[in-house]
C-alpha cells in the first residue's frame, strides 16, 4: 500500500475536475494539488463523444482538455485509473483534512476536498439487458465500443429520445444504419424545451429517414448467441434491431458524499458557492444540485459543459476563502446532424413562449416568458437570436414578448430599444 499527500484533492478527473485545478492555479494557489481518475484515460471533453467523435474516426488525442506537459508545468498531479472507494475527515485535523484510499489501497492525505465525480447512466432494468450490443454512451470507452459497434450495424434503436439519444441517432444516421428511436414519453426531449421544439425534432429525424416512436416502452430484449437481435416493447411490437443504444438520462455519482454525511437529494446538495452540506468540502459538476444560478432560488441540476466550468471555478475561489460572482447565465447546445441548437437561461416554470420564425424551414427560435420577464431562449440553426438572448440575460434585461413575435425584426433592435428605455 503507497501513500501520498496533497494540499487539494479533487476527485473526478472531468471538466470540472480540470477546471477546478486550474483554476486554484490562476488565482494564485501554491500547494499542490492531485487529480484522481478512474478513467485510465487522462481528462477529456464529453459533448464529442455523441457528435463529432461518433460519427468520425479520432482518438483521445484530439479531444483531451491539456498535454501531458501542462499538468507538469502546473504541478498538478495526475493520477488516471484510481477510484476512490473510501474518503474520511479527519476529525482532530484542521477542518477539510482528511484521508482518502483508492481501489488499489493506494492513500492520499488532504488538507481540502473537491468532488468533482460526475454521474453514470441510467440502467434499464429489462430482461436482456446484458445481452452484447446492448450499449451506453457515457465515456471514451462507451464511445469507443459503441462507434465500431455501428460500423457494422444496419439496423440500429435508440432507447430514449433526449439529446444524447438523437445525437447518437444522427450519427448512426450518418453511417448509413436504419434508425428507430424509442420514447416512453409522448414527445421528445419532454424535460428541456417546449412540445414546439420537440415537434419540430420528431418532423425533422423523419424528414431525414429516422423512425420515431412515443409513448413506447421497452419491456426486454432478445437474441442469438449472447448478441442482441430484438426489442420487446411493452404493447406486443417487436423491433429488429443489431444494435441498442440505451440513453435514459444519468445517475450523479453521490457515494463519497453518503460516506461523509453530506446532503444528497437527487445529487449533491451545494450552495451558490459551491459548498456541500459540510462548508469545507466543495462539490462541482453533474454530481451536484445547486441553487438557480441566475435567481438563487430553489434546486437544479444542470447537465452541461458551461455549467460544470463555471461552478468549478467557484468551487476554486472558495477553497482559497474568496468571495466569486454567483451569478451566470446557463448555456447547452445539442448538435444533430445538420441541426445546431443552441439554449440560453432556464425555461422551467415558464407561462408563455414566443415563436420566431417557422420551424418547417429549419431555422427559428422560442422564446419563453414567466410573469412578462425573459427567462430563457431555443435557438435553432439561428446564432444571433441565441447571442442576444444570452447577453440580454446576463444583463439582467428583457425583451418584450409583443416585440420578439415579430421575426422580421432583429431581436438586438429590439434589445437596444428595451435597454434605452430602463
Amino acid at each position: 500500500m503507497s501513500h501520498r499527500s496533497t494540499g487539494t484533492l479533487v476527485v473526478g478527473a472531468s471538466q470540472a475536475g480540470v477546471h477546478l485545478a486550474a483554476t486554484l492555479r490562476e488565482l494564485g494557489d501554491m500547494a499542490p494539488i492531485a487529480l484522481l481518475g478512474a478513467e485510465a484515460h487522462a481528462p477529456y471533453q464529453r459533448p464529442p463523444l455523441s457528435k463529432e467523435f461518433l460519427a468520425g474516426d479520432g482518438g483521445h488525442d484530439g479531444i483531451a482538455f491539456r498535454t501531458d506537459a501542462w499538468y507538469a508545468d502546473h504541478r498538478v498531479d495526475l493520477v488516471c485509473g484510481e477510484r476512490v472507494v473510501d474518503v474520511a475527515l479527519t476529525e482532530s485535523g484542521p477542518e477539510g483534512s482528511g484521508l482518502a484510499r483508492t481501489s488499489s489501497g493506494l492513500e492520499i492525505a488532504f488538507d481540502r476536498l473537491a468532488l468533482t465525480v460526475g454521474a453514470r447512466p441510467r440502467r434499464l432494468a429489462v430482461p436482456g439487458s446484458d445481452l452484447s450490443g446492448v450499449l451506453y454512451l457515457r465515456d471514451l470507452d462507451d464511445a469507443v465500443r459503441l462507434r465500431t459497434a455501428l460500423a457494422n450495424a444496419s439496423r440500429v434503436i435508440v432507447v430514449g429520445g433526449g439529446f444524447i439519444g438523437l445525437e447518437a441517432a444522427a450519427a448512426a444516421r450518418a453511417r448509413g444504419a436504419e434508425v428507430t428511436v424509442v420514447e416512453a414519453a409522448d414527445r421528445l426531449v419532454p424535460r428541456a424545451v417546449a412540445p414546439v421544439v420537440s415537434q419540430f425534432y420528431r418532423q425533422a429525424h423523419e424528414r431525414r429517414g429516422a423512425t420515431v416512436l412515443l409513448d413506447s416502452i421497452v419491456a426486454g430484449f432478445t437474441g442469438e448467441h449472447g448478441s442482441v437481435t430484438d426489442v420487446e416493447l411493452a404493447d406486443g411490437r417487436v423491433l429488429r434491431a443489431d444494435l441498442v443504444l440505451v440513453g435514459i438520462g444519468v445517475v450523479p455519482r453521490t457515494e463519497l458524499a453518503d460516506q461523509l454525511g453530506l446532503l444528497c437529494d437527487g445529487g449533491i446538495v451545494v450552495d451558490s458557492r459551491a459548498r456541500t452540506s459540510t462548508p469545507s468540502v466543495v462539490a462541482a459538476g453533474d454530481c451536484t444540485v445547486l441553487p438557480h444560478p441566475m435567481t438563487g432560488a430553489g434546486l437544479v441540476r444542470l447537465e452541461s459543459v458551461p455549467s460544470a466550468i463555471a461552478q468549478a471555478g467557484v468551487a476554486a475561489a472558495t477553497l482559497l476563502g474568496l468571495s466569486p460572482d454567483t451569478r451566470s447565465v446557463p448555456w447547452f447546445w445539442s448538435n444533430q446532424g445538420d441541426l445546431k441548437l443552441q439554449i440560453a437561461g432556464l425555461s422551467a416554470g415558464f407561462d408563455h413562449l414566443v415563436l420566431r420564425g417557422d420551424p418547417d424551414s429549419e431555422r427559428f427560435s422560442v422564446l419563453y416568458y414567466r410573469d412578462g420577464e425573459l427567462l430563457a431562449v431555443d435557438a435553432m440553426n439561428n446564432p444571433m437570436d441565441y447571442l442576444v438572448v444570452r447577453k440580454a440575460l446576463t444583463q439582467g434585461a428583457s425583451i418584450p414578448a409583443e416585440l420578439a413575435a415579430n421575426a422580421d425584426v432583429p431581436l438586438k433592435k429590439m434589445l437596444a430599444a428595451a435597454q434605452t428605455l430602463r
